[in-house]
């Protein structure tokens, strides 16, 4: 019995790192802590990332809007096949940790556009310097 709760604990400690359980905008904020470790440590050094949308099959499969904030949050709205109706969002302030976002962006995308961030080496900060 203990060898099947040990499995079964492993079990779901490799979904939750997977990211099986978490929402669209915690995703991309997992995404852009990646980037920031593969940034270069030299000044003005530059990393890409490019989050594919839907992120996870079943999720936010139509046109959505991203907004990366100067306050430090993320927000998804994922909207129905016409563009018109939210059917869901997601917020998190996660990636805070290995980012500084210094204004506000908002962004309009259509259903299965990959979203694509431009980090920046400034010091000792990973700074955003895009959001398209």
């Amino acid at each position: 019995m203990k060898g099947s709760s040990l499995a079964v604990v492993a079990a779901v400690g490799a979904g939750l790192l997977s990211g099986c359980w978490t929402d669209a905008a915690t995703r991309l904020a997992y995404d852009l802590e990646e980037g920031a470790g593969r940034l270069g440590r030299e000044a003005g050094a530059r990393y890409t990332v490019v989050h594919r949308v839907p992120s996870r099959r079943g999720e936010c499969e139509g046109p959505y809007r991203v907004q990366v904030d100067k306050v430090g949050a993320i927000i998804i709205w994922c909207k129905d096949s016409t563009g018109n109706k939210t059917v869901s969002s997601h917020s998190t302030s996660y990636h805070g940790r290995f980012v500084l976002t210094p204004q506000t962006w908002i962004v309009d995308k259509p259903a299965g556009a990959a979203l694509i961030i431009e980090l920046e080496r400034r010091g000792d900060s990973v700074v955003v310097v895009d959001v398209s």
